[in-house]
């Protein structure tokens, strides 16, 4: 529920593209292009679905933390208690490779600054000394924790006042919290655009809006190399969430399959999809554990030409399947090596929210595309500020780990 400055969000009414307010998501009919109402969160800021995990509640309500598979982000709980995870068997052993190791580029920082469709807009401690980020998604101006803000804000008050809604409750990076609207209640969801796709923002009781801006780095990258290629190009995007990154594969003229292992994250990216206008489009959409289905695309033979991986440190599948990812990323990371085509265009790994540094993923992927040449690029995914009259003053986010590796 909403704190004293608020109200209860309206509900009811369905979300229209140009409309500057969030609206309540309106219930899909069975069968329709929705699939329900989605809810799901993923990310750095705390859970998300890609195994599958906490399910955020509507805006303004209360639900108790789970653990998150999938952001994503993107948006897991920390998973302390682990006393009734079984430890399951591997699929299969991990491949003995030979050969070189590819070259290597590291680190490589990736950026995204002022996109059409969001900005960041300043950091800083407010007046308690916690640390947030004032953000622009699409219409609606946010204001969200952010730990990593350890300066004072470089924007006065008075733009930060002009937020529509602000992240409250628990600061923990898994924690759940509520949304105030400081200004006019609103609704649960807002149409947004990244990248000329329409799609859906959501607020979310896991402080997430339903899209990580830090991806468009990636994501451009792959409508360019989509682009160019002149061929039809297949793209697996696993631990998928909301379906930003498959709708723009898809805009660019991918072939593309789509997994997560939450059927809500599954809905939202359906709704996303009659919101673009990309009914058309060849996208399958798959709701399942995403070891268990890359270990079925192996041994059906299927290939892909670009797979993108996003996964969290820590999961559930829909049938209990438990994803950990320290003890499953290099098996995962060997499977998707074997689902490249004859002409592969690149291997993305996002990893969030890990102690750990980029030469982790770095140095795993390069041994695990040892003897297939080409070149394993690592570094960070960070935002730069947008909101700042002087270009010097405005300061960068870290977001995420990367790794990717190109055939060239």
């Amino acid at each position: 529920m909403a704190d004293k400055r608020t109200q209860k969000p309206r509900r009811g009414s369905s979300s229209r593209p140009g409309d500057a307010r969030p609206k309540a998501a309106a219930r899909s009919k069975a069968g329709g292009p929705g699939g329900g109402r989605p809810r799901d969160d993923k990310r750095s800021d705390g859970p998300r679905d890609g195994v599958s995990g906490p399910k955020p509640a509507a805006a303004g309500a209360r639900t108790a933390p789970r653990a998150r598979p999938d952001r994503k982000p993107a948006d897991r709980p920390a998973p302390d208690k682990r006393g009734d995870v079984q430890q399951q068997a591997p699929i299969r052993p991990l491949i003995k490779r030979s050969g070189a190791l590819p070259g290597q580029t590291a680190p490589l920082i990736l950026e995204t600054g002022n996109e059409d469709g969001y900005q960041l807009l300043d950091m800083g401690l407010n007046e308690t000394g916690q640390g947030e980020k004032l953000e622009q998604y699409g219409s609606l101006r946010i204001v969200r924790p952010e730990a990593q803000a350890l300066w004072s804000r470089g924007l006065p008050d008075s733009e930060w006042t002009k937020a529509d809604a602000v992240f409250t409750g628990d600061t923990d990076e898994d924690g759940i919290g509520r949304w105030a609207f400081p200004n006019v209640p609103l609704g649960e969801t807002w149409p947004m655009k990244l990248l000329g796709v329409d799609f859906h923002g959501r607020l979310t009781s896991f402080r997430h809006v339903g899209v990580f801006p830090e991806q468009i780095a990636h994501w451009r990258w792959m409508a360019d190399r989509i682009t160019d290629s002149r061929r039809p190009l297949k793209v697996l995007n696993l631990f998928g969430y909301t379906g930003v990154a498959s709708l723009v594969a898809a805009k660019a003229g991918a072939e593309v399959t789509h997994v997560d292992a939450s059927k809500k994250a599954i809905g939202w990216a359906r709704e996303n999809q009659a919101l673009a206008r990309l009914e058309d489009k060849p996208i399958r959409w798959i709701c399942e554990d995403a070891m268990k289905f890359i270990a079925r695309e192996e041994r059906r033979g299927n290939r892909y030409d670009i797979i993108l991986t996003d996964p969290p440190k820590f999961g559930r599948g829909p049938n209990g399947e438990v994803w950990q990812l320290f003890e499953h990323l290099p098996l995962m990371l060997d499977i998707c090596r074997e689902l490249l085509s004859d002409k592969p265009v690149g291997l993305v790994l996002t990893a969030y929210s890990i102690r750990a540094s980029f030469y982790a993923t770095h140095e795993l992927l390069r041994e695990t595309m040892r003897g297939a040449g080409g070149r394993v690029e690592s570094g960070e995914l960070i935002i730069r500020e947008s909101g700042k009259p002087e270009a010097d003053e405005c300061r960068a986010l870290s977001t995420s780990l990367f790794s990717r590796w190109l055939p060239q």
